[in-house]
């Protein structure tokens, strides 16, 4: 439902005109039918046990990718949920938004770039995250076309920067997330 409008699914004009339509054919949207592609299942045991009572750091925190992901992890009782990002308005939002869906979540907000070291090693050193959900990066492929050296300092040098770090302070696992917004989207 959006905005008290109802967003269902019907037959094609063709199925309608040809009497070849049923009532039961007029469904709700799922999130299948806006994919160009076919959804992969997750197994939301495992995942539950894998983030249970663990720190879990968020990169992007704000940004839409880094938010859903957020907003997820959120549901499988993490010990702390750590919400990196560069953008305070964003981070304000998503920590307004969990204050009120997961209140008694633990979930330190940190406003920083993942390409300052010293700030990365501290936020490491501080919140001793088990598991790191990389979502900071420039995802806009053809705005990033125009803007290389950007995308080399964001999505390379900073994403380094936050591996090499990851490794010094022994992080369990490190996702990189990645986007459909990329050239060929296959996942």
């Amino acid at each position: 439902e959006y905005k008290g409008c109802k967003i269902k699914i019907v037959p094609s004009i063709h199925a309608i005109l040809d009497g070849h339509v049923s009532i039961s054919q007029i469904r709700d949207v799922r999130v299948e039918d806006l994919l160009n592609r076919s959804t992969s299942s997750v197994d939301l045991a495992e995942v539950s046990k894998y983030l249970c009572g663990k720190r879990v750091m968020v990169t992007g925190a704000g940004g839409s990718i880094g938010s859903e992901l957020c907003r997820q992890v959120a549901k499988f009782d993490p010990e702390m949920l750590i919400l990196v990002g560069r953008g305070e308005n964003s981070l304000y939002h998503i920590d307004i938004e969990l204050s009120e869906s997961e209140p008694d979540l633990n979930r330190p907000v940190v406003v920083g770039d993942i390409r300052d070291r010293s700030k990365i090693d501290l936020i490491m050193q501080k919140y001793r995250p088990h598991i790191i959900f990389h979502a900071a990066a420039h995802k806009h492929v053809k705005f990033m076309e125009t803007h290389p050296d950007e995308a080399v300092k964001n999505n390379i040098l900073g994403t380094k920067s936050l591996i090499d770090a990851a490794i010094k302070h022994h992080v369990q696992a490190f996702i990189l997330v990645s986007s459909d917004k990329a050239v060929n989207p296959t996942s």
